[in-house]
């Protein structure tokens, strides 16, 4: 599994592609976050915190993280080398999980350097260094685990088809629908209880409550379940497709 990660991760790199999705994310965000005037502007949000990149990242990731998983299997199955991977001395579990986690740490690349707007909303402050750092971690912590179910939806859409568009597209439709779907559906009830019982299917309820800065058991087993669901779904649908 170790060498099929290895082979993931060099494959991002020697190719346009890890460096293409890591400049899209860095640019789209920075230019949102710094230079247009609008809803996620930090100048024009008033306050020295980084809570504009968390409502905007997960949207970017929406359509970052398809981009990056649509060839995982869609392009195995187009030039016939996945046969060739499931001879090799290797599961089929460890196929998914090698995907999984060489696209997990692209991912985490690409926000890494975001690390470096902490310093700078640490000196835009009236107090130097005067942000909730509590809250700044939990939403790192949150994006992380969002991420990750977005990755294992993205790997999930690239095995059913060798076109990778529309691999991408399902990816698409699969992520916007587990951030915002529930959320949106929410609203079709007119008691607040039935809103929220509703909310709490969906990843947005649970990425806003981590990205409060607390650390609710109920929200990390919830992005834990379906980053591993969907993974098994993707297990399956190879399983199958291969028997």
């Amino acid at each position: 599994m170790f060498a099929l990660f290895k082979k993931e991760v060099r494959t991002f790199f020697t190719s346009p592609v890890g460096y293409l999705i890591i400049g899209l994310f860095l640019t789209l965000t920075g230019l949102f976050l710094w230079i247009f005037r609008g809803p996620f502007n930090i100048f024009d949000y008033g306050f020295a915190d980084l809570s504009n990149l968390f409502l905007l990242a997960p949207w970017v990731f929406i359509f970052l993280v398809p981009a990056i998983t649509m060839k995982s299997f869609s392009e195995e199955f187009k030039l016939g080398t996945y046969e060739l991977l499931r001879i090799k001395p290797i599961s089929l579990g460890q196929v998914v999980l090698g995907k999984f986690l060489g696209t997990l740490v692209l991912c985490l690349l690409a926000v890494s350097p975001t690390l470096i707007y902490i310093f700078s909303i640490s000196d835009l402050g009236i107090i130097t260094g005067n942000y909730d750092s509590g809250v700044l971690w939990g939403s790192y912590f949150g994006l992380l685990f969002l991420l990750s179910a977005y990755i294992s939806m993205g790997l999930f859409a690239s095995t059913f088809s060798e076109n990778q568009i529309v691999s991408f597209l399902i990816g698409i439709v699969f992520c916007f629908l587990f951030f915002l779907g529930f959320d949106a559906a929410s609203t079709l009830f007119t008691e607040g209880s039935q809103q929220l019982a509703f909310q709490t299917f969906g990843a947005k309820y649970h990425f806003d409550s981590i990205a409060k800065g607390v650390l609710d058991t109920r929200d990390l087993i919830y992005f834990i379940s379906v980053t591993v669901l969907f993974l098994y779904f993707t297990f399956l649908k190879l399983k199958t497709s291969t028997s």
